[in-house]
């Protein structure tokens, strides 16, 4: 029963990815679309229910129970991350993308799979929570990961782990729809229910349109270029094995709720940040290795997402 529900989430978004691949296949949908439907979740959708899950569910009293979840999503990921290093070092992955193979290695798809993922398995009570870990993430990726990646390029050394750029990637409009809500609350602000619903009914726009993004992406990378070698088992050993393992044994350490611990860990297991690719680009790394590993880990995903809602239950 367990198997069948987990499957059942799984084929959910998979009929959508694949809907979003037809439609690029049939041209109806492309690069442009993509960066529209990119631009909507980002700025529009998710905002909106982030900050419509969280004030509709939470109060005072359990917001102090939300803060005292962050310290597992930073632990794991900056763990994560030295693993990573000592992973690129045993299987000598070529210098020209190391640094692209280290972020990979502990950065997460936190919103663009991780969440309708989360929605699927848990139900709207997990979304507080999985932004928690985009919290994380987000810092990590546009510091640390898109330093990393910048080491692979031509432009090797001229990024700065902390800029103005990277505070306006991390400060993004779902965190600030996230810090809306927790300030409403505070404040205990009274929102109209035409409000909330118009958030809720916006935000539902998040999960079809994600996936359809993914499809696109999906549709624009040749199969025929994916080869399975020591570089692509290397995120797969990380996304899949070593960032959830780190997640389920910090929880031991730090005990949360049930659910929490759940969406952690299921959030650790997400494909590689659709972003990498578009880093890669821009610091002149291996962008195709990039984009390459951005399908395989989210097709892989595909099996290990049943086999981890068989281990939670």
């Amino acid at each position: 029963m367990v198997i069948f529900s987990a499957l059942e989430s799984v084929f959910t978004i998979a009929i959508m990815v694949t809907l979003g691949y037809y439609l690029t296949a049939r041209k109806w949908f492309n690069s442009e679309v993509a960066e529209l439907f990119s631009k909507l979740v980002v700025n529009v959708s998710l905002p909106l229910l982030m900050f419509f899950n969280i004030v509709s569910n939470f109060d005072r009293t359990k917001l102090s129970h939300l803060a005292s979840g962050l310290i597992i999503p930073f632990l794991s990921i900056g763990i994560c991350y030295l693993i990573g290093i000592l992973v690129a070092k045993a299987l000598k992955i070529d210098e020209k993308r190391k640094g692209t193979f280290e972020s990979m290695f502990f950065s997460s798809n936190a919103i663009f799979i991780g969440l309708p993922v989360n929605l699927a398995l848990f139900g709207e009570g997990s979304v507080p929570y999985v932004l928690l870990y985009y919290i994380a993430n987000t810092l990590f990726f546009w510091s640390l990961g898109a330093y990393c990646i910048s080491k692979d390029g031509m432009e090797k050394g001229t990024v700065k782990m902390f800029s103005y750029d990277t505070v306006k990637r991390i400060f993004s409009p779902p965190l600030f729809g996230f810090m809306g809500a927790i300030i409403i609350i505070l404040l205990n602000v009274y929102i109209p229910k035409f409000v909330l619903d118009s958030c809720m009914y916006i935000g539902n726009l998040t999960t079809p349109l994600s996936m359809f993004y993914i499809g696109i992406t999906m549709y624009s990378v040749k199969f025929s270029e994916i080869k399975l070698n020591k570089d692509v088992f290397g995120v797969i050993l990380g996304r899949f094995i070593v960032s959830p393992l780190i997640v389920f044994l910090l929880a031991f350490y730090f005990p949360v709720d049930t659910l929490m611990k759940n969406v952690f860990i299921i959030q650790s297991a997400m494909p590689v940040v659709t972003s990498t690719a578009i880093v890669a680009r821009l610091y002149n790394a291996d962008n195709k290795y990039a984009a390459v590993m951005t399908v395989v880990t989210t097709i892989a995903s595909i099996f290990f997402i049943p086999v981890y809602m068989v281990l939670l239950n």
